[in-house]
């Protein structure tokens, strides 16, 4: 059936109205979804403040610290002197020991046989020594009646000077087993604390391999480095204070000392103050400071919060804010915390800004 003009023309019209109605509901679809995606400025969440602080400088007049450690002066690592293995283990890690006193024993079966037919070697050269000499005196008595030439003396003389060697021989040879058997029995060599005990029954010990470790608490000292530049402004008489946390009070050494060497890798000069005997709670390994005075001038401390200080694993660092605003995590050094700040020996400079918040720093770009 055929359709007249006017009709086709009203189909037309429709089908444009509707095509521009859906065009506009899309328009106002995606306008709405735009503006509902992103809100004004005035309604968005204001993020947290980063609030910094000033890294303080003060000035020390007196004196300045240096990180140490606490050593013995006498620290030994024993070992054996022969090969054998460890059959009694009298010690452990921590017992007080006597000098002379058995710390473990070596299977020692070998070097008894020795021992043994070494003196029997002995036994046998004396019984040979004893029979030469009845037969010199014997022939000394028979030359004195001419009964026999001077040869035959001398002869028997001889061979009475050969037994006498050989049964000293025997003798100095015996002396050595039996000290070699002492080897096999270690001992303390003087007075001490066993810090560590490095085999266990049944282990083979060599010579020169350390068995178990030493020292004696009675000699104490504190070993710090002290930079080049700063040892050569100390004064003459060199007059230093020990601190060592925990104790609670700095500690007078006996004696302090200053190695004239200078290490080349690190340009420092290593420093000894030796503690007093027998303070009790002080053990070697543990952290300590020398207190040095300061000579040509007051010395430069720099201070941070102490709530500014990441510490995450082995690093010990702070957010340093620059000039842009924008927070870097910077590696330093700490020394010693007064109050509610901590001393920065390096890497933050007097005068700047670092983070109190290390997480907001840590999210601030």
């Amino acid at each position: 059936m055929r359709r007249s003009p006017i009709h086709r023309s009203r189909v037309r019209a429709t089908a444009a109205w509707l095509a521009t109605s859906v065009l506009a509901l899309l328009l106002a679809c995606f306008q709405t979804t735009a503006c509902a995606g992103e809100p004004a400025a005035a309604d968005r969440a204001p993020g947290p403040e980063l609030r910094t602080a000033a890294a303080s400088a003060a000035t020390n007049g007196r004196s300045t610290s240096y990180d140490g450690v606490v050593e013995a002066v006498r620290q030994t690592s024993v070992a054996a002197q022969v090969p054998g293995a460890v059959v009694l283990l009298a010690v452990k890690a921590g017992d007080r020991v006597q000098a002379g006193q058995v710390l473990l024993r070596l299977d020692a079966r070998a070097a008894e046989q020795n021992a043994a037919a070494g003196a029997a070697q002995v036994r046998a050269a004396r019984a040979g020594q004893e029979a030469a000499t009845r037969e010199y005196e014997r022939q000394k008595q028979l030359f004195e009646k001419n009964y026999i030439s001077r040869a035959a003396l001398e002869r028997a003389e001889a061979q009475f000077k050969a037994t006498q060697a050989e049964a000293a021989a025997q003798l100095a040879s015996a002396g050595a087993a039996r000290t070699q058997t002492d080897f096999h029995v270690v001992r303390a060599p003087y007075a001490g604390v066993v810090a560590d005990v490095a085999v266990v029954l049944g282990d083979m010990a060599m010579p020169g391999r350390p068995l178990l470790t030493l020292y004696d608490p009675a000699a104490l000292r504190i070993k710090a480095a002290v930079p080049q530049t700063a040892a050569l402004r100390l004064p003459h008489e060199l007059v230093a204070e020990a601190e060592i946390p925990g104790i609670g009070q700095r500690i007078v050494p006996s004696r302090a000392q200053l190695l004239p060497t200078v290490d080349p890798a690190t340009h420092t000069l290593e420093l000894r103050l030796e503690l007093p005997p027998k303070m009790a709670g002080v053990a070697p390994g543990m952290f300590a400071r020398a207190w040095l005075p300061v000579a040509g001038g007051a010395e430069l401390r720099v201070f941070v919060p102490e709530q500014a200080v990441v510490r995450r694993a082995e690093l010990t660092a702070v957010y340093v804010v620059g000039a842009t605003g924008r927070p870097l995590l910077r590696q330093v050094r700490l020394g010693r915390a007064e109050g509610d700040r901590i001393e920065v020996l390096s890497g933050v400079n007097g005068g700047e800004r670092v983070a109190l918040d290390p997480q907001i720093a840590a999210r601030t770009r």
